[in-house]
């Protein structure tokens, strides 16, 4: 299974990177497979800790692919660490083997600590097509504009049925991203 989730790590300066990804549950604990390179990667190898922050808060999973990392976060009570301050629930881990690979190096972590904070009442549909279009900007150089123009329309459904304040921000974040990333591979052909 995989969780969307933010991950909080941070570098041996105690500099904290926020980033969104999917981490799989598995039986012996939390499997985090960030791409090379990767500041969630090279933080993580070095402290050997992070936090998996669960949120219904959209803006974070869009703002972090935006530009936008700058979330509150407090401290946490059993790593050297941070968890973000709206998260409903984090859990606190540490490494505890490092699977090599060329691409995407699997990192396994036993939760430590799990702190709950405010009950999760389930998404609304557009926070579910926010977080989907939030996973198509992070592949934007992956995808054919065809399947991302694809995924977006039937996204935009549910987005236009149940967006919020919150959601619409998220949203407009990620259309401006998606119209600049396109609007610069228009000028590459140009040139």
């Amino acid at each position: 299974m995989i969780q969307e989730s933010i991950v909080i790590t941070q570098d041996t300066q105690q500099s904290v990177h926020i980033a969104p990804m999917g981490i799989h549950v598995v039986p012996e604990g939390l499997l985090i497979l960030p791409f090379k390179p990767s500041t969630t990667l090279s933080n993580l190898i070095a402290t050997g800790s992070a936090t998996i922050n669960y949120t219904d808060d959209v803006r974070v999973f869009a703002g972090c692919l935006t530009g936008r990392r700058d979330w509150p976060v407090s401290p946490c009570t059993h790593i050297q660490g941070h968890y973000l301050k709206n998260a409903l629930a984090h859990d606190e881990v540490e490494l505890i083997h490092v699977e090599e690979d060329a691409l995407r190096p699997k990192l396994l972590c036993k939760i430590i600590h799990r702190g709950n904070h405010a009950p999760f009442l389930g998404f609304n549909r557009a926070q579910y097509a926010v977080l989907e279009a939030a996973i198509l900007v992070s592949r934007l150089t992956m995808l054919s504009a065809e399947k991302i123009n694809a995924e977006l329309e039937y996204l935009t459904i549910g987005y236009k049925k149940a967006a919020g304040v919150r959601e619409q921000e998220a949203w407009e974040w990620l259309m401006t991203e998606i119209t600049l990333f396109r609007q610069k591979i228009t000028e590459e052909i140009k040139k």
